[in-house]
């Protein structure tokens, strides 16, 4: 398949992103290498391998999920700035219409 500045276009838009002349004339090369890449892959011979999905065969040592407290309510609030009661106080930030 051969890019041209038309399909670069047509991906742009699609993709909601906006190029310069320039720009797509870039694109055009880039996509054109990206293209032959994956041409020369095609025309090695895969039969029998199997798709590669992790680097490495090991897997992730997983720890125990056991519930801990970290620290307490009151541990947790002592340095707030503005609390009330059990809860941190904070500016507002969300408006309605019309405020």
């Amino acid at each position: 398949m051969k890019i041209d500045k038309k399909e670069v276009e047509k991906l742009a838009h699609l993709a909601r992103l906006e190029f310069t002349e320039e720009e797509k004339e870039s694109m055009v090369a880039d996509m054109d290498k990206i293209l032959g890449f994956v041409a020369k892959i095609d025309e090695l011979d895969l039969e029998g391998v199997e798709p590669l999905v992790y680097m490495t065969d090991e897997e992730a040592p997983l720890r125990k999920d056991v519930v801990v407290e970290q620290s307490t309510r009151e541990e947790a609030l002592k340095n707030a700035p503005d609390r009330d009661t059990d809860y941190f106080r904070v500016p507002k930030v969300v408006q309605r219409k019309g405020e």
